[in-house]
C-alpha cells in the first residue's frame, strides 16, 4: 500500500512538473519576440527545451531523483501520443511518431547538455539546428533564447530540488 500512495504521488508530481512545463513553453513571447516557429513542431521544440531544463535539474547525482524524472519523461510522451491522436494520426502511425519524437528528445538532450557545458556556440548551434530547423533564424534571436536557458539553468538550480520533485516551482520571468 504504501508503494501504491508513493507512486501515485510521483505520478502528481509528474502532471504537476509537466503542466508547468507546458505552460511556459506555451509562452507567446518565444513565438512573437524570439522567432520561434509557432507550428507543431516548434512547440515540439519548446517543450523539449523546458523539459530539458527541469530533466536536468532532477538528475540524480545534481539532488534530483531519477523516479520523478523517469515519471516527467512518460507524462510527456503520454501527452504527445494523446496530442497526435487528437490530430487525427491513425493507430499504427503514431507509435513510430512517438518512437521518432523520443530518439529527436535524446538528441537535444545530449546537444543541449554539451552546449550548457561549452563555454562558445555550441549551444546556439544546436538551438538553431533544432528549435529553429525549419526557418532562417535572426542570430541574435538565437543567441537570446540560449541565454535565456542559461538563466532558467542557474534559476532551475536555486529552488530546493524537494520543490522541483513536488512539482512547487516556477520559471523565472521572461526577460
Amino acid at each position: 500500500m504504501i508503494a501504491l500512495k508513493k507512486n501515485n504521488k510521483v505520478l502528481s508530481s509528474a502532471d504537476e512538473i509537466y503542466r508547468t512545463i507546458i505552460d511556459q513553453a506555451r509562452q507567446p513571447h518565444f513565438y512573437a519576440e524570439l522567432g520561434v516557429p509557432d507550428t507543431v513542431d516548434g512547440r515540439f521544440e519548446l517543450i523539449s527545451v523546458h523539459a530539458f531544463l527541469v530533466l536536468r535539474r532532477l538528475k540524480p547525482g545534481l539532488g534530483g531523483e531519477g523516479q520523478i524524472g523517469q515519471a516527467v519523461f512518460d507524462t510527456m510522451f503520454e501527452d504527445m501520443d494523446l496530442s497526435l491522436r487528437e490530430m487525427g494520426a491513425g493507430d499504427i502511425g503514431v507509435g513510430k511518431r512517438i518512437k521518432s519524437m523520443v530518439q529527436a528528445f535524446y538528441g537535444r538532450v545530449a546537444s543541449y547538455d554539451a552546449g550548457l557545458a561549452s563555454a562558445d556556440r555550441e549551444l546556439e548551434e544546436a538551438l538553431r539546428r533544432n528549435v529553429y530547423g525549419t526557418s532562417e533564424p535572426v542570430p541574435q534571436l538565437v543567441s537570446e533564447l540560449a541565454n535565456y536557458m542559461r538563466r532558467q539553468e542557474a534559476h532551475l538550480a536555486g529552488i530546493d530540488i524537494e520543490d522541483v520533485k513536488s512539482g512547487a516551482f516556477d520559471f523565472a520571468a521572461l526577460e
